[in-house]
């Protein structure tokens, strides 16, 4: 990737982080209240990195309702109706242009990850450990491309990607990433990205996990699988 990515419009689709309706698969051993709270780290996390990576637009897709963890800077649309594909599929109809969407749940997200050549790419695809994927981007968005991939299965990445190919658009891939789902899954993006809002909030809850929270990378716990 080189840094072309300022003609570029960056999605965020998100849910608000309101206690029970993000994070779900933390509790246990989470509270409500606490998965909802590394759920808005994650996101706030999400957004500076946005912040920070050149873009034409910047634009958060939300269900629900803007909070003071969201900065100054961003377009807010509301997500529409139906299935994960439906809301995906809308997040890039609303937009013109090369876009790139990314959800909520890798907060070790950096900037560098988000800029991204369009010279001779149609599509950036970003696969998730989940079998799913955390980046998509289309230089032209087309709501087709995404519109009945099933979503939340261990071959979701694969067949929205097969999609793109079978197209006939020129995929260039992103570097694979973990999402957050699980305790042991925040623990590992906690090491992966030690100094994130997301890292803090999961030192804290520590004792609540379960696990052992590494202080960086450079922790020999943060090589165990």
């Amino acid at each position: 990737m080189t840094a072309s990515g300022s003609g570029t419009t960056l999605l965020v689709i998100a849910k608000e982080p309101v206690p029970g309706r993000v994070k779900t698969r933390l509790v246990p051993p989470c509270t409500s209240e606490q998965a909802a709270a590394l759920a808005e780290a994650a996101l706030a996390d999400t957004l500076h990195a946005v912040l920070a990576a050149p873009a034409r637009r910047r634009v958060l897709v939300l269900d629900g309702e803007p909070g003071p963890w969201l900065p100054p800077g961003f377009e807010v649309v509301p997500q529409c109706g139906g299935g994960l594909d439906e809301r995906l599929a809308g997040a890039f109809a609303a937009v013109t242009g090369p876009a790139l969407l990314v959800g909520m749940d890798t907060p070790q997200l950096t900037p560098g990850l988000l800029t991204v050549d369009w010279e001779d790419t149609d599509a950036w695809f970003g696969p998730a450990a989940d079998g799913g994927f955390w980046g998509l981007g289309l230089r032209v968005p087309d709501a087709a491309l995404i519109r009945g991939v099933p979503m939340s299965t261990a071959d979701t990445g694969a067949v929205q990607q097969a999609r793109l190919q079978a197209a006939g658009l020129r995929v260039a891939d992103l570097p694979r990433l973990r999402d957050v789902d699980t305790a042991a899954d925040a623990v590992a993006v906690a090491c992966q990205a030690p100094l994130t809002r997301f890292a803090a909030r999961t030192r804290e809850l520590a004792p609540v996990l379960g696990l052992a929270v590494p202080a960086g990378p450079a922790d020999a716990a943060c090589a165990q699988p």
